[in-house]
């Protein structure tokens, strides 16, 4: 595997001073004593968290953080991408003022990616800004939206249009979270993980493809190097690009067209199997455009049926979509900032994709369409 043995404390650097830890752990047991090294004695800790991860892990770390801080309350929502929204960051500000919460106290993301979205917005913005940690418990929030800082909530169905930059004081991971999550929930976290492998690392791809039925099996040996070393590459890209200001973009391969898919789906496919469909189609005008050969193209589409990610949708007119993705926030001066990859390993920004490439790489993942190979 091209980034070498997995660390299971993975500092993030701003200016090359660490901001904050990742920490892989088997159980949530250490948090307390990551908390205390962070100088966390009697604040007010806020537990965000949706009403499944609540149920199965909420009276756990409350009990856990009860010594270590003045007062702990817990906030909690209903599951589900729609719940991510303006209205339930109002009502955690609410909250929060009701148990007179102030700067110096915290907000702890115990959940997926919609909880730690949401709770980094409103940190960001609660009394100008309050400190949060993240406590990632999918594999999809462990590899992607825990790190870097990137928070926000959905508009009117449109993807994180409202957010901010904040970054976390620290980010906690239980591995053994991921033995709960059921099939969809736990292969959507691999659309970013192969994600992470085609921009920038070609071994880890093939490493990860060598290794689909332990990660299939959830063998905590192989997760583990693979979390790591998709945190690896995700700490690489934010550290040298905190607030997306140019090769950070490459980590939306895939979500251009994904995000459209998204939207229009009404939030019932999950992110990760949008942005597995997403970087095929991006991968499709990549091969089109000669960028990849046949065999590397064949290879990531059908990588995705390995682990258990869609390589089609039906139901959606290829027009909308294209429509949608021009609503896309990463648009520039109305052009899309598109993400190609030229060859499996290395990927790169365009901003010359036409209309015309973007509808043919649509209709070649609408199984509508029948044109697939």
């Amino acid at each position: 595997m091209g980034k070498g043995k997995e660390r299971m404390c993975i500092p993030v650097k701003k200016d090359n001073e660490t901001i904050y830890h990742i920490y892989l752990e088997e159980s949530f047991a250490k948090l307390p004593e990551y908390l205390g090294m962070l100088g966390i004695r009697n604040k007010r800790l806020c537990i965000v968290s949706d009403s499944i991860v609540d149920a199965r892990y909420g009276d756990e770390v409350a009990e856990l953080l009860n010594d270590r801080c003045s007062k702990v309350v817990r906030f909690v929502f209903p599951a589900g991408e729609e719940h991510k929204t303006l209205d339930t960051v109002k009502l955690l500000y609410r909250k929060l003022i009701e148990n007179g919460f102030d700067r110096n106290d915290m907000l702890v993301a115990l959940g997926g990616g919609v909880v730690g979205d949401l709770t980094g917005y409103a940190a960001a913005t609660y009394l100008r800004g309050i400190e949060f940690i993240q406590v990632p418990t999918t594999l999809l929030s462990q590899v992607d939206s825990s790190i870097g800082g990137k928070t926000g909530v959905d508009f009117d169905g449109y993807k994180n249009m409202v957010g901010a930059f904040c970054q976390p004081k620290l980010v906690y991971m239980n591995i053994t979270a991921l033995n709960t999550l059921n099939d969809e929930q736990f292969f959507c976290g691999m659309g970013e993980i192969l994600k992470h492998g085609l921009i920038k690392d070609a071994d880890y791809y093939e490493w990860v493809i060598e290794h689909m039925s332990e990660i299939s099996e959830r063998k905590s040996d192989v997760l583990k190097k693979m979390i790591s070393a998709s945190c690896e590459i995700k700490r690489e890209v934010v550290e040298k690009d905190p607030t997306e200001k140019g090769d950070r973009a490459l980590l939306n391969f895939g979500h251009t067209i994904g995000h459209a898919i998204e939207k229009l789906m009404d939030f019932k496919m999950l992110h990760g199997q949008c942005v597995a469909l997403g970087y095929v189609a991006a991968s499709y005008i990549s091969y089109k455009r000669e960028l990849l050969s046949a065999e590397e193209f064949f290879e990531i589409r059908d990588m995705n049926v390995g682990f258990n990610l869609p390589i089609s949708f039906d139901g959606i007119d290829t027009n909308k979509i294209l429509e949608v993705t021009k609503s896309d926030k990463k648009m520039e001066a109305g052009k899309i900032k598109f993400i190609l990859l030229k060859g499996i390993g290395h990927a790169f920004i365009d901003k010359t994709v036409t209309d015309e490439e973007i509808l043919d790489a649509v209709n070649y993942i609408n199984a509508d369409c029948h044109i697939m190979d």
